[in-house]
């Protein structure tokens, strides 16, 4: 009974040393073996990065495998725009190599993102309370799926996420040392936007597509029969759009998704 009872306590031992090295805090701002540092920053002394031309890093840009899934980095950054939720990391990684090859400073501006080119620069905002700062892309991540990047702890002190661990944010590449921006207007009031993401002859086809969109959480996916010179046709898109503001974060998610066919249309209703 002795020897079952030590065997016991040190099974219930192994358990809370796995669980406490992994879990999140009760706040969820970082894992325990990660944080901020003990010390207070001046972020009047913590300036935006600087966009201007760099040659892409040796390293961090070719093809890449995580956890079973792959990702292929972008060429250019040109046009890329994205919505979600953003993390950050801290000391644990202070000084330690990131894919561009450059050590980790969690005093400078700077994140990791899976696919934009490395280095590269994004305006990165608050949706919740504005706040907006610009950030050098160096190092690869998050490998979440519902993560979109990864601060530094500067700039996501800067964002006022450093106590939550996370913040919902707008991302927007910079090329050239101007955020990109594509503003599509209606001439008309009885115009509506759609993002078509594929015409299938094969309805199978078009309600297969219609039910990954929605596993990938694309909610407002229709499958429409349309007859084209006696062929019939399933479009299916997402739409109308509400918001045209909108429509270039869902063309970038629908592109960083893997939907590289996804096109914009217009349609007059009368």
């Amino acid at each position: 009974m002795k020897w079952q009872s030590v065997f016991c306590w040190l099974i219930i031992l192994m358990l809370t040393s796995c669980s406490s090295s992994k879990a999140p805090s009760k706040k969820g701002a970082y894992y325990l073996d990660d944080g901020p540092p003990k010390g207070s920053v001046d972020l009047t002394s913590v300036k935006d990065a600087v966009p201007h031309s760099e040659p892409f890093s040796k390293t961090g840009n070719k093809p890449y495998v995580v956890f079973g899934k792959r990702y292929v980095p972008l060429k250019s950054n040109t046009g890329f725009k994205q919505k979600g939720t953003t993390s950050w990391y801290g000391k644990k990684f202070h000084g330690k190599r990131t894919s561009s090859g450059e050590a980790y400073d969690m005093y400078k501006m700077t994140a990791a993102h899976t696919v934009l080119p490395i280095p590269s620069y994004a305006q990165v905002t608050n949706i919740n309370n504005g706040r907006s700062v610009i950030v050098r892309i160096n190092d690869r991540g998050p490998f979440k799926h519902n993560r979109v990047m990864d601060l530094s702890y500067a700039a996501a002190l800067k964002l006022d996420v450093v106590k939550t661990g996370t913040g919902e944010v707008a991302i927007i590449a910079i090329s050239e040392n101007k955020p990109t921006s594509k503003k599509l207007v209606l001439e008309k009031s009885e115009q509506q936007v759609f993002i078509q993401m594929g015409a299938f002859s094969n309805q199978d086809s078009a309600y297969k597509l219609q039910k990954r969109l929605q596993a990938d959480g694309y909610s407002s996916v229709d499958v429409e029969r349309v007859e084209r010179t006696g062929l019939s046709l399933y479009r299916v898109r997402l739409g109308p759009l509400q918001k045209l503001d909108d429509i270039d974060f869902i063309m970038g998610d629908l592109q960083h998704a893997g939907y590289s066919d996804a096109q914009i249309i217009v349609e007059t209703t009368k």
